[in-house]
């Protein structure tokens, strides 16, 4: 009986991490491949929001 779980808890783990793997790998080929010009939406509006501001923290070169 401890066999049967164990195996079932296994395979469960197995199921889900493959899920979550595969539901990543498989979004960024979407945006690659259908993103057409937004690819870089949120990079583009991160990099305009951060227009500006002083750089903090860091070792001075």
């Amino acid at each position: 009986m401890i066999g049967y779980f164990s195996d079932l808890i296994i395979v469960s783990l197995l199921i889900l991490s493959l899920t979550s793997l595969l539901g990543v790998l498989i979004n960024s080929l979407g945006i690659k491949l259908f993103g057409g010009k937004k690819k870089s939406e949120f990079v583009d509006q991160s990099a305009f929001m951060q227009t500006g501001w002083k750089n903090v923290g860091g070792k001075k070169k």
